[in-house]
């Protein structure tokens, strides 16, 4: 099996012509997508290329500067601002003990205050923006509305592609909160040689809802696990976006949806001048939202409720190095 044939491409545009059986024929399909790979490209999906070329080259402007510099924007997974290497390791929020991943991100995440302010402090803080490469801020702030808009478009889909009226999880999605990294993956010239079971990102899945991920490709790339427990390299297509489900959303269709492993290999020693970077964007659910798996036949798996920000806590702490 190829990662060609296991994740499927899908354009999301009759989507938006909000013809019935148009919309209905393509959640149909995303249905099947999520129930055996987890994993999915769309196009179509109206978000301009140009915009997400302006990111990239914003970010790797950011990410040139010298570390002292970045350094001045540091915080913990899950902040806001300069993750820098040896950070993080996601292998660890599967119980996987690997070396830290090879990467540094700059992350964002919701920053709408509710007026609460121990609920702001916690959920809702303001990003913080570097001031050595003024133009990250328009850029992303730009790409962060798209996202939104797209996050909230693709769970509307999911609510189709399970008979429900698409309107079914906007009551938890009315002041989500979200996370964007922008990933950069340093070529083996800064890194090194990794160590023994060290990716660029270890193996995981994600937590929330719905994943948005633009990425570059490489030979140090993406990889999904299928559900044959073999590795393959997932597909890529430089219009689309890929796109995947989080635990919280399988524990909510009670399994009928897969939250599935996934992790981005380092580059081989004949390629030490490779350099990714992806922006990821993570979108969630309101921070006091009570999520319950759907019984039959939607689901087929009763997990014990969850609130969002209990459960993402929880997350988050378990792949912190340090």
């Amino acid at each position: 099996m190829t990662g060609s044939s296991y994740v499927p491409v899908i354009d999301l545009t009759p989507w938006f012509t909000r013809d019935d059986l148009a919309r209905r024929e393509l959640a149909s399909r995303v249905d099947h997508a999520l129930r055996t790979s987890g994993f999915l490209l769309v196009t179509g999906h109206g978000v301009p290329g140009r915009l997400r070329d302006r990111v990239r080259a914003s970010a790797y402007e950011f990410f040139a500067l010298p570390r002292e510099v970045k350094a001045r924007y540091t915080v913990g997974v899950g902040g806001r601002g300069w993750i820098p290497p040896e950070a993080e390791a996601n292998g660890y929020a599967e119980g996987t003990e690997t070396p830290p991943d090879l990467k540094e991100s700059y992350s964002l995440a919701s920053d709408q205050p509710t007026g609460d302010p121990e609920v702001d402090q916690r959920w809702y803080r303001p990003n913080v923006w570097p001031a050595e490469t003024p133009s990250l801020r328009p850029v992303l702030t730009d790409y962060l509305a798209q996202m939104r808009t797209l996050a909230d478009e693709l769970m509307a889909i999911c609510a189709v592609a399970l008979g429900l009226p698409a309107d079914h999880f906007a009551g938890y999605l009315t002041h989500p909160t979200f996370g964007l990294n922008v990933n950069w993956y340093p070529p083996l010239r800064h890194t090194g040689r990794p160590e023994s079971g060290q990716f660029r990102i270890g193996p995981h899945t994600d937590f929330g809802t719905v994943t948005v991920l633009d990425r570059e490709p490489g030979l140090g790339g993406l990889q999904v696990y299928t559900e044959q427990g073999r590795w393959v390299d997932a597909p890529y297509h430089p219009h689309a976006f890929t796109v995947n489900l989080g635990d919280l959303m399988a524990r909510w269709t009670g399994d009928r949806w897969r939250a599935t492993r996934h992790r981005v290999l380092a580059p081989p020693q004949d390629a030490p001048d490779e350099q990714l970077l992806s922006l990821i964007y993570f979108y969630e659910a309101n921070h006091d939202a009570v999520i319950e798996s759907m019984p039959p036949p939607i689901g087929a798996t009763s997990y014990p409720p969850v609130v969002w920000g209990d459960y993402l806590r929880e997350k988050l702490a378990a792949i912190s190095v340090g």
